[in-house]
């Protein structure tokens, strides 16, 4: 049914009164419109200014104070390059101080696998737990060793989880396989042994040039036979 032409003057006349009044609450409200404009004009500012003035000059220094805790941790020195000496901070007080920073990121790294060669693996899960890295190599270690982790809890189901993780996030012949394996083994442990047999599997299929495939097989034969 088509509109007669005075009901399209008057859905016309209330669209301009409806724009008017648009209009009018702009008008009516363009000081509090204004000072939004100006919060979030401040908000850029100083977001840039806590970027320039306070978060590089603290990354340079978090740098700047870590080298001497990842020189003891190269040594296997853990309590030292956990803790620090008189004149350098270990990775606790880095992650306390510089938790903002990139330094305080790789500090968990660091640290988790630290407190996983001292016997500590809760502590050791929620440090590498914490890393996070778009370095696929580092990431596939923090992954695997929280694995190992929990296998030392014996909580195999969560380490299972994370040897898988680990050899995804690896996506190369040197860590997946290695990870794998280690995954077969956890699902041995469990006598879930056709997901051993699956995990050794890819490694023979995806990873042949592997040094866990050279006799992936004897352990491939191990899991078939408990089948």
């Amino acid at each position: 049914m088509e509109m007669s032409k005075a009901e399209v003057n008057t859905n016309v006349a209330a669209e301009q009164k409806n724009f008017g009044q648009t209009g009018g609450f702009v008008r009516e409200n363009q000081k509090s419109l204004s000072f939004i404009g100006a919060a979030i004009v401040a908000l850029i500012v100083v977001y840039i200014a806590y970027q320039k003035l306070y978060l590089a000059p603290h990354e340079a220094e978090a740098a700047d104070q870590m080298h001497v805790a990842q020189d003891y941790w190269a040594k296997k020195e853990w309590d030292k390059a956990l803790k620090g000496d008189a004149g350098y901070p270990g990775f606790e007080k880095i992650i306390n101080d510089y938790g903002s920073t990139k330094a305080a990121n790789q500090a968990y790294f660091y640290a988790g696998i630290a407190y996983l060669n001292k016997g500590e693996y809760r502590k050791a899960i929620d440090n590498l737990t914490s890393y996070h890295g778009d370095d696929s190599m580092v990431s596939a270690e923090a992954l695997g060793s929280t694995g190992d982790a929990y296998v030392e809890l014996k909580d195999y189901s969560k380490a299972e989880t994370y040897f898988q993780k680990a050899a995804d996030k690896a996506k190369n012949k040197f860590l997946s396989p290695f990870y794998l394996k280690k995954l077969g083994l956890v699902y041995e442990t469990e006598k879930d042994n056709k997901s051993a047999v699956d995990a050794y599997k890819k490694i023979k299929s995806d990873y042949p040039d592997s040094g866990e495939a050279q006799n992936i097989d004897a352990y491939i034969a191990r899991a078939e036979a408990k089948l």
